[in-house]
């Protein structure tokens, strides 16, 4: 599937193709405090059809708890998280489902470090839901 993705303010925008039976929500401790949320979901973009259309994203680099080093991009102007990778070599992107344009076709396919998911996080049915602010 051919997406389309672009930050919060429009100065980084991209394309991929991505399988999306291979979506992902994780719960790992990193992904809840990179995104400000209880988890992030990701989606892998192998590296030869990923393309930057616009922009360049700032790239800070993380110490995973296996060791690894991941590159985290995101907009320096706004802050949007757009996509993580390996830093020694990138066969993928994980991009950020929230920025792509086709969001709404890309559901959840499994959950990863399910450990550190928060208790709540489980189930939000019961919650009122409300249309607009």
């Amino acid at each position: 599937m051919d997406v389309t993705g672009r930050c919060q303010c429009g100065a980084i925008t991209y394309r991929a193709s991505v399988d999306p039976e291979k979506v992902s929500i994780c719960h790992c401790t990193d992904c809840q405090t990179f995104s400000g949320s209880a988890y992030r979901v990701a989606v892998p973009a192998p590296a030869e059809t990923f393309k930057l259309l616009s922009g360049q994203p700032k790239i800070y680099v993380k110490t995973a708890e296996s060791g690894d080093k991941r590159a985290q991009a995101f907009c320096a102007n706004c802050g949007s998280a757009i996509y993580s990778s390996a830093v020694s070599n990138t066969p993928s992107y994980f991009l950020r489902v929230g920025a792509l344009e086709q969001r709404a076709s890309l559901p959840p396919r499994r959950q990863i470090w399910c450990k550190s998911a928060l208790p709540w996080s489980a189930s939000l049915e019961g919650i009122p839901q409300l249309a607009r602010q």
